[in-house]
């Protein structure tokens, strides 16, 4: 593996019901940014998505926003990142945010957020890749998802060594910190290239 240059955050393009929501994306934006990490992300301009581009960029950061053509319309792309990348499909988006990325953050979202970080998951588990990923666990957003993936470690339809492969935290800097100690073995064995 190679050491966090660029971070891949998933997260909703809706502000959420609670306040905590959007604190927490500029939060995770302006520690992305002191870290000297790049975000990379959807790059739509509202909601979580907003919050956390125009946090990254405000404490000097860098973001690359990744958006299909056809969501160029509804969601609005961020006009002021670093780069914006337009892509043809939704399949192009993730392929392309994850080769860019050396781990990847959940944030709260709905069903396109949780699309990407289980197709991430899912990827890792067949050894597609082998970067660290983790559940920003906001106001208690993910307990029931971390409760059901829980039962179905239990009913053994997920084993026991993959349950561990999406960490979950309440800290946006404790979080950070785990994923650069899992990008970073202390011998330098097991690395592997970008993917």
């Amino acid at each position: 593996m190679t050491p966090i240059r660029a971070v891949c955050v998933f997260c909703g393009s809706q502000p959420g019901a609670r306040p905590a929501y959007l604190q927490a994306a500029r939060e995770l934006g302006a520690q992305l940014a002191r870290r000297g990490w790049t975000a990379v992300y959807g790059g739509g301009h509202v909601g979580m998505m907003g919050a956390l581009a125009d946090s990254t960029l405000a404490a000097g950061g860098r973001v690359v926003g990744v958006i299909p053509e056809h969501l160029m319309r509804p969601e609005v792309a961020h006009q002021g990142l670093s780069e914006l990348l337009v892509v043809d499909s939704m399949h192009t988006r993730k392929r392309l945010m994850a080769e860019r990325s050396d781990a990847f953050v959940v944030l709260p979202g709905g069903y396109g957020t949780f699309e990407e970080m289980f197709e991430m998951v899912t990827w890792r588990q067949l050894q597609l890749h082998a970067k660290p990923l983790g559940l920003l666990n906001v106001d208690g957003y993910f307990d029931h998802l971390l409760a059901f993936l829980q039962h179905a470690r239990e009913q053994q339809f997920i084993r026991p060594q993959h349950r561990g492969l999406l960490g979950a935290g309440t800290e946006v800097g404790a979080l950070l910190d785990s994923l650069q100690r899992q990008a970073q073995p202390p011998d330098g064995a097991g690395r592997l290239e970008r993917s």
